[in-house]
């Protein structure tokens, strides 16, 4: 009875393995990310690049945000996280804007959260330069600072990088999800934003494994 039990389970031990493989992923390609036809450039060849489209005055993105904040903040050497501001029209122009003033400033970390605040809690919703002025001036940043930055060529050029991008990747909505260039997480409505970060790390998995 003991030299059949162990056969039974030498056996299972064969079996498992084989079974575990032979199971569809879980997630499809198609279904719930796409491959782009042309991968995008991304800034760190040797690392996994998440870049997450987003725009300020969108209440998904807000609401994201603590998901993204405790992702990233739990993110492998091997992968590097990018935001990069979605724009499809003037609106977000100015708050893509806002974005690499403040990474140009050196402030992001102060204006990024202050100006989903302003636009979702308090109703501002950042539509002029003098807006956004004070938005900056209330985190510590001068006016001449502020305007310096906010119309420097440095500043111009990532907003139309963005753009750039933005259309490559096919993005038609916000927040989406890009990894390393090549997949987009669909984002379609029916798959939740925690589940879009599961597939990212699923995505990252797979580019890892070369796969």
């Amino acid at each position: 009875m003991k030299a059949i039990t162990t056969k039974i389970a030498l056996l299972l031990g064969l079996l498992l393995p084989a079974a575990l493989m032979a199971q569809p992923s879980l997630y499809v390609e198609g279904t719930h990310y796409v491959t782009l036809d042309k991968p995008v450039r991304t800034v760190d060849p040797n690392r996994i690049e998440v870049t997450e489209v987003f725009w300020y005055g969108c209440p998904h993105c807000y609401a994201m945000e603590p998901l993204i904040e405790g992702w990233e903040a739990n993110i492998p050497d091997d992968v590097v996280f990018v935001r990069s501001p979605g724009m499809w029209n003037q609106l977000m122009e100015v708050h893509a804007q806002i974005f690499y003033t403040a990474e140009t400033l050196g402030v992001f970390d102060k204006v990024h959260p202050a100006a989903f605040r302003a636009i979702h809690q308090q109703g501002n919703y950042l539509q002029s330069e003098a807006e956004v002025a004070a938005l900056f001036a209330a985190q510590g940043v001068s006016a001449a600072d502020f305007e310096k930055a906010w119309k420097s060529f440095g500043v111009s050029s990532s907003v139309k990088k963005a753009r750039s991008n933005m259309s490559a990747y096919g993005i038609r909505g916000v927040p989406n999800l890009v990894v390393n260039g090549k997949y987009r997480i669909t984002g379609d409505g029916t798959t939740s934003q925690a589940d879009m970060l599961k597939i990212v790390d699923f995505l990252v998995a797979k580019e890892r494994s070369g796969s």
